[in-house]
């Protein structure tokens, strides 16, 4: 066996090294993490474990999560969007006002609803590659309009800060069931929102493993000059990304319309910071080029058993966003670790 055979058997060997896949994993320091919080919580907190505990964790932490998953995509593509809470209500809003002006079933509101949120996310995404403003400053600018858009069409159309109620309208029982049942196992109830949530991390991960959108979205966040470079359909691709969110706000809103019937316009205003920490815990670089889709998961997760562990813990709830942002800054500094150990057993 001659030198560049030894070499490439040595390439192999290290490619193939179990060690070195686990390090590289975007997801392992927040894996870590949520086992941490887990084993903290179950010893602190008495009802922790108990299966009704469990799934009321995954629900909190579904909510998150559905949108945490797009905006944890977009991050690896290098941008962010600061208006995915607020478009989350205005899915709502829309579908809503839309179903009860026009007294038509409400799937046509809903569907209506999908193509006002699709066409946000196009707008943030074709206004970011035009403009060549960062994505801070178009999202910001969209957060504000939004915000002002929600308010200002609820109280011109339905006289209030809320939607009329549309229980009683035809198609109103179907779409609940689609967006907002609870399903039973062994007894306890589930809320459908968590497998709209597995099902985007199951799709979003078959898109960045085994695709080459995938591909595209890491090598536009990486270096998008270098990308555009050899071919990389950088334009399209953003866009895309900024279109993924709003597939995300559409599922979110039309959660929390058929959940409570009624959508109150103020709501979703600093959720979009929870969705980005969710992607940050989960391994997502603020620079772009690097996370995972099931790490966004998993940061919603340890959203999730924190928000609600405090709750069964029976602690003060207000010391919550203290513990969020210890576990932000953990997170990031053990991802930042374990990038470094992976970088060594190169």
């Amino acid at each position: 066996m001659n030198a560049t055979q030894v070499k490439t058997a040595d390439e192999r060997i290290l490619q193939t090294s179990p060690l070195r896949k686990l390090l590289g994993r975007p997801e392992l320091g927040s894996v870590v993490g949520a086992i941490a919080v887990f084993v903290f919580f179950a010893f602190f907190a008495g009802s922790f474990l108990r299966a009704s505990s469990l799934s009321t964790v995954l629900y909190a932490a579904s909510t998150i999560g559905i949108m945490a998953v797009p905006v944890a995509l977009l991050m690896i593509g290098g941008e962010f969007d600061l208006s995915a809470g607020v478009m989350v209500t205005s899915s709502a809003l829309v579908s809503s006002m839309f179903s009860y002006q026009m007294t038509a079933n409400v799937w046509v509101g809903v569907g209506v609803s999908l193509l006002v949120t699709l066409a946000i996310g196009a707008f943030n995404g074709f206004m970011l590659t035009r403009t060549r403003l960062p994505s801070f400053i178009i999202t910001l600018g969209t957060f504000l309009m939004l915000t002002g858009l929600n308010l200002g069409f609820t109280k011109l159309i339905d006289g209030t800060v809320s939607t009329k109620s549309i229980a009683d309208m035809e198609g109103f029982p179907s779409a609940q069931d689609v967006f907002a049942s609870t399903i039973t196992i062994g007894g306890v109830g589930f809320k459908v929102t968590i497998l709209w949530w597995l099902a985007l991390v199951a799709v979003a991960s078959w898109i960045l493993l085994r695709t080459r959108a995938g591909n595209w979205i890491f090598a536009v966040g990486g270096n998008k000059d270098a990308a555009r470079a050899v071919g990389v359909p950088v334009t399209r691709t953003k866009i895309g990304l900024y279109m993924g969110v709003g597939l995300g706000a559409w599922i979110s809103g039309q959660h929390l319309l058929f959940s409570y019937d009624v959508v109150q316009s103020g709501e979703g205003v600093g959720n979009e910071l929870i969705y980005i920490i969710a992607a940050v815990i989960g391994g997502c670089l603020i620079t772009g080029g690097y996370g995972s889709a099931v790490g966004s998961a998993v940061g919603a997760f340890i959203f999730g058993m924190t928000s609600k562990g405090i709750v069964f813990a029976e602690w003060n709830p207000d010391w919550f966003k203290f513990f969020l942002g210890a576990m932000l800054l953990l997170a990031t500094l053990l991802n930042a670790w374990v990038r470094k150990r992976a970088e060594a057993t190169k």
